[in-house]
């Protein structure tokens, strides 16, 4: 398994990128969201998934291990392949996904083409239990927060229950922390809930 690539963008298309990785240009293909980061010439890292076929061995690329994970797990739902899972993580970003999976959401669902009504109830039915946290707002709905990580973080602790003193130390904790690409907010999530566990 290719988990992921880093090296010299060397060729952008339509819908993949060409990165060069030790003297060997792969072919990863890519949302438009995801290509619209990258440049030719310019040093670039992507999570991978290698998708095997009888007649293909085709690499699809993605800014973050997040959308990487979400990719996967769309791919479990019946009806679900490759290109479908790329196709909702070109119209919605894996929080989006996370919430309108969690909220029955099916309208949003079917905005991604080649998902109707039916596909959408089956998305909604097969993984709603495994599609992981969905960031909570200070209201206690679920949902997407604005203001980047640590107002999401910031928000969803204070949801939970923690003060907001408690909140804005657990987010300066887990920011000392980061090192190279920003981790997805669940991951950042889950890490502030255990410094605050460690302080109860």
């Amino acid at each position: 398994m290719i988990a992921s690539v880093r090296g010299v963008v060397t060729a952008t298309g339509s819908d993949h990128a060409v990165i060069e990785v030790g003297g060997v240009g792969l072919a990863v293909q890519c949302a438009p969201g995801t290509l619209a980061d990258l440049r030719v010439g310019q040093p670039a890292r992507l999570a991978t998934s290698l998708v095997v076929r009888e007649d293909s061995l085709t690499l699809y690329g993605f800014a973050d291990d997040d959308a990487k994970s979400l990719f996967e797990l769309l791919q479990t739902a019946s009806g679900v392949g490759p290109r479908l899972a790329q196709a909702v993580l070109a119209v919605h970003t894996p929080d989006a996904v996370r919430k309108a999976i969690a909220n029955a959401d099916t309208a949003a669902l079917t905005r991604v083409p080649g998902i109707g009504k039916k596909g959408a109830e089956r998305l909604v039915l097969e993984l709603r239990d495994r599609i992981g946290p969905v960031v909570v707002g200070a209201d206690g709905a679920a949902g997407v927060t604005g203001g980047g990580w640590p107002e999401q973080v910031r928000q969803a602790l204070v949801g939970l229950g923690w003060t907001a003193g408690q909140a804005d130390q657990a987010v300066a904790a887990v920011a000392e922390t980061i090192d190279g690409p920003t981790p997805a907010v669940p991951v950042l999530l889950k890490q502030a809930i255990r410094l605050l566990g460690r302080t109860r």
